[in-house]
């Protein structure tokens, strides 16, 4: 298809695992009601973000993937004729666990999970506690309207997730988000940080010739020390927004992508055309000792 329509569902969460799967899937078919093809979730909406702390109790909130909540996705995604990209905290096993999305077609099925590569550890964000790294690469999806590519939170930061999945075929790059800002920074910070986060993801926007959907959560939580930023957007394929999300009220926004603009801005910055792909490969090295 040479448009699409996408649905960002920016949301904020509650300590209810089954609220939240309720109240995500009232905003799927909001956003399918406007119209939208594919309807991405933010990541870890079924439950607060709960890796603030290290705590085992958390490890509870896992399920498989397939499971319980791709189930009642998929029967929503089949009800609605639209694509759900949903973030989970998955169970592979006893004692591996991944922050994984799933990917439901148009049709209910169930056409696979990326499983998050890289995995932060950082002051209110102890991912490394609870996450295995991701061992099945980067994916893409031939959904129904389109064949997309689903990176989540920390991956945004890395310009080699994007160009690897980009290279694979992807006509869009999804990105589920939790991030925040601590209560206790100054407006200054802020600004900063969230400026950062943005242009890094609209460079890959640039750098690829695709658009990019970034979708975070709203809301005060871990006791009111993090409010999540949302500033959910989309970028076009040159890197500028069309749709840029507060940073305080849940939204569901849908927007028609043109994927032909692909082709245009490949063709007339052909920065894939100039790769020099011999020259690569000290980008594998973890530091450029001498």
């Amino acid at each position: 298809m040479s448009t699409v329509r996408v649905g960002l569902v920016q949301m904020s969460c509650t300590a209810s695992k089954e609220d939240n799967l309720r109240k995500a899937i009232a905003k799927v078919r909001e956003a399918a009601a406007a119209g939208a093809q594919i309807v991405c979730l933010q990541e870890l909406f079924t439950s607060l973000y709960f890796c603030d702390v290290e705590d085992y109790d958390n490890f509870k909130l896992a399920e498989p993937i397939p499971g319980p909540s791709t189930e009642s996705l998929a029967g929503v995604a089949k009800e609605l004729g639209v694509v759900i990209i949903a973030s989970l905290f998955e169970k592979r096993t006893q004692g591996i666990y991944h922050n994984t999305t799933a990917i439901l077609d148009a049709d209910g099925s169930y056409l696979g999970k990326y499983r998050k590569m890289h995995i932060p550890d950082d002051p209110a964000y102890y991912e490394k506690f609870y996450f295995t790294p991701g061992d099945l690469g980067y994916k893409v999806f031939k959904t129904k309207f389109a064949t997309i590519g689903v990176l989540i939170c920390w991956d945004q930061w890395y310009p080699e997730a994007s160009r690897i999945t980009a290279l694979m075929g992807a006509e869009i790059l999804f990105y589920p988000t939790a991030i925040g800002w601590a209560t206790s920074q100054d407006e200054a910070t802020n600004t900063e940080q969230y400026n950062a986060w943005q242009t890094i993801q609209r460079s890959h926007a640039v750098a690829n010739g695709v658009h990019v959907v970034s979708v975070n959560r709203v809301g005060l939580e871990q006791d009111g020390a993090m409010q999540f930023w949302g500033g959910s957007f989309v970028a076009n394929p040159f890197g500028s927004l069309l749709y840029k999300a507060s940073h305080d009220e849940e939204e569901v926004k849908v927007l028609e992508l043109d994927l032909n603009k692909t082709d245009r801005y490949r063709t007339h910055w052909p920065f894939l055309r100039d790769r020099r792909i011999d020259s690569y490969q000290p980008i594998t090295k973890r530091y450029i000792d001498e």
